[in-house]
C-alpha cells in the first residue's frame, strides 16, 4: 500500500482548502486517504457490506457538500468524518428500527487451527461481541474506535465531541463493566 500524500496534517490542510474551494480531484485525495477507516467503522456498527458501502458513499458525499463548512480546530479531518459516520448509522437504525450488531466475525480463520481452537475463538468472539453489546453506547463506540479502529485519544475526543480526559474516563469505565460483565459469563 503507498502512502498517503495526506499523511502529514500540513499537508491535509493544503488539500482540504483545495476541496472546499471545489477541487474535486483533492477532494478525491481527501477520500483515498480515509475511505477504508470510515467503511471499517461503519461495517462494524452495521455487520452487513452492501449497507456499509452504501453509507460510506453518503459520508463523503456529505462531507463533499458540506466541506466549505468545516473548521480547522486542531481536531482532525478524519474525526469530522467519523462523525457525519456516526450520524448517518444512528439515521440508519431508526429508520430500520432494530439494534445494531458489534464485532461481527469478519476475520477468517486461519487454516492451522484446529476445529476446538476454532470453535473456542468463536465462543470467546461470541461472548466479547454480546459484553460489549451490553455497554452504553456512547461506551461502545469509544471501544470500537479505540480497539477496532485504533484511534487514538485525540480523534476520538474529536469525533466524539468531547475532552481527552473524558475518553480516557468512558474507556476505563466501559473496560471495567466489560471486565465484570465477562467474568459473570464465562466464569
Amino acid at each position: 500500500m503507498k502512502p498517503s500524500r495526506c499523511a502529514d496534517a500540513d499537508n491535509e490542510a493544503l488539500i482540504i482548502e483545495r476541496a472546499a474551494k471545489g477541487d474535486a480531484q483533492s477532494f478525491a485525495e481527501l477520500y483515498d486517504a480515509h475511505v477504508n477507516r470510515i467503511y471499517r467503522y461503519i461495517f462494524y456498527r452495521v455487520s452487513d457490506v452492501g449497507t456499509a458501502e452504501d453509507l460510506t458513499q453518503e459520508v463523503f458525499l456529505k462531507g463533499w457538500r458540506s466541506l466549505h463548512r468545516f473548521k480547522k480546530t486542531g481536531s482532525p479531518f478524519v474525526a469530522w468524518l467519523m462523525t457525519i459516520a456516526h450520524n448517518l448509522v444512528i439515521d440508519h437504525y431508526r429508520s430500520q428500527k432494530h439494534r445494531p450488531t458489534l464485532l461481527d466475525e469478519t476475520t477468517p480463520a486461519d487454516p492451522s487451527t484446529s476445529p476446538h481452537q476454532m470453535a473456542e475463538s468463536k465462543w470467546n468472539q461470541q461472548k466479547l461481541k454480546e459484553g460489549v453489546g451490553k455497554l452504553k453506547p456512547e461506551q461502545q463506540q469509544v471501544i470500537m474506535m479505540r480497539f477496532i479502529e485504533g484511534f487514538d485519544y485525540v480523534e476520538v475526543a474529536a469525533a466524539l465531541g468531547k475532552s481527552e480526559g473524558a475518553i480516557r474516563v468512558i474507556q476505563h469505565r466501559a473496560l471495567k463493566e466489560l471486565k465484570e460483565i465477562l467474568s459473570k459469563e464465562m466464569g
